[in-house]
């Protein structure tokens, strides 16, 4: 159980980034967003100044540009959500490209994707530089509630588990000719998902029962916990003061 998992999200390294503590770059990043999202949608050179920190994060880092990009693909729902706001949206129109959108709608597609990608940038950063495990030891670090902690720190150890289950599962229906084609699959399908939640719940009943007999009481030991020093926040609380000073001279000049 104590054997860490490789997910391909994080990029292991030895930059400053990835020294920090993660409780110092999780409240970093959650700062950093509430700036993003407190900043006017007119001030487009805001934006681009908040690109631009993230660019020296990355290259401080040692963060590729193209992992970043391969793993923005999370954000496409928002992006089709956005695209959709000037077709749909009410008020004045004005007419781009032949067609006639809604003015309102332009405003609010270009603020949902410029603080949407922003935030998704900072969050594929921070998962980059910091183990999962580590990301929520950095959150119990923070007074988050331990129940939430424990319950994604199960989640995250055991979706591995889960996952190669499913793959042994679909490796023995297509070695029994099943190919699904069509929805004449569906009742298949929903019996191997029905067929899996029955294994995992067994699984975790097993897992709990072999952790009680092991001692466990409802926290797992931590690892490393050393706090984190004056010179680690103040390196870590630079990116959102920064922006901080980006939305102030916002506001000013709006």
């Amino acid at each position: 159980m104590g054997a860490g998992h490789r997910h391909t999200i994080h990029r292991p390294g030895d930059s400053p980034v990835h020294r920090l503590p993660p409780q110092c770059k999780l409240a970093a990043v959650a700062a950093f967003a509430i700036v993003v999202v407190a900043t006017p949608r007119e001030a487009f050179w805001a934006f681009a100044a908040y690109a631009a920190l993230l660019a020296v994060v990355a290259a401080v880092a040692r963060i590729p540009p193209g992992f970043v990009l391969r793993r923005m693909v999370i954000e496409i729902p928002f992006v089709a959500f956005a695209l959709a706001l000037p077709l749909i949206g009410l008020g004045e129109r004005v007419e781009v490209l032949g067609l006639h959108l809604s003015a309102e709608g332009l405003w609010a597609a270009w603020n949902i994707l410029a603080k949407a990608t922003l935030g998704v940038v900072a969050s594929i950063l921070l998962a980059a530089t910091t183990e999962p495990r580590m990301i929520l030891q950095g959150a119990e670090r923070l007074r988050l509630p331990p129940l939430l902690v424990q319950i994604a720190m199960f989640m995250l150890r055991y979706m591995d588990v889960i996952l190669d289950e499913t793959r042994r599962m679909r490796i023995a229906r297509e070695s029994r000719g099943f190919v699904a084609r069509d929805l004449r699959a569906a009742p298949v399908l929903a019996r191997s998902v029905g067929a899996l939640f029955i294994r995992s719940y067994e699984r975790g009943e097993r897992v709990h029962l072999a952790m009680l007999s092991r001692g466990y009481t409802g926290s797992l030991p931590v690892l490393d916990d050393r706090p984190a020093g004056a010179a680690a926040w103040a390196r870590a609380l630079s990116l959102p003061a920064s922006a901080a000073v980006v939305a102030a001279l916002a506001w000013t000049l709006a």
